[in-house]
């Protein structure tokens, strides 16, 4: 029996990365999907939404493939932090974020385009971060460029030295793919990983 496709639904390099891990042939697509959150919708709600529609997004194109999405929201006093993009969001957000708890809710959906099912789950994990300085957070910034990170940091990085603890059940989430979860939800639709 042959098993179906697989297929990430996201060009970002470090889920990439993380899928690679558990050597399966897998496919990438880049799923157009709306990123605005709905009025009043909850940083874990919209992570779950985000993931299912990314995975959902591309399975016209993909009819016979087992659909991978995931989506990342950095949640600080219950409000969501977004990709900085430049560096003074950067420097605004880490100055927000040190010395205090961040939780990071990844939310990971696989769609089966043949049977048109979807699971998802919501896999947070949290981070608390040092007391470090203005001086500190300029030398980070500088070293890594991490504006393309929720939260401004790459705990896979330098961004390690600004951690003072994390926890959570799978560390991958962090990064954006939770890999325990992923094995489970490919399982739950008949697809042995090993």
């Amino acid at each position: 029996m042959t098993r179906p496709r697989l297929v990430l639904a996201s060009t970002s390099p470090y889920r990439r990365a993380l899928l690679e891990r558990l050597r399966l042939p897998f496919e990438v697509t880049k799923p157009e999907v709306d990123e605005t959150p709905l009025p009043d919708e909850a940083p874990d709600a919209l992570a779950l939404r985000l993931a299912e529609a990314k995975a959902r997004a591309q399975a016209a194109q993909f009819p016979d493939a087992l659909l991978i999405g995931s989506d990342q929201v950095a949640v600080l006093d219950g409000r969501p932090l977004s990709k900085p993009m430049t560096h003074d969001n950067a420097v605004r957000q880490l100055r927000l974020m040190r010395g205090k708890e961040i939780a990071f809710l990844t939310g990971l959906a696989v769609h089966n385009a043949a049977t048109g099912r979807t699971l998802s789950r919501l896999v947070p994990y949290h981070v608390r971060f040092r007391d470090f300085s203005d001086d500190v957070i300029e030398r980070y910034l500088r070293a890594e460029q991490p504006y393309d990170c929720a939260g401004s940091a790459k705990a896979e990085g330098l961004g390690i030295a600004l951690i003072a603890g994390m926890r959570g059940d799978d560390p991958n989430a962090l990064i954006g793919l939770p890999l325990i979860a992923l094995v489970d939800l490919l399982n739950e639709h008949g697809y042995q990983v090993l």
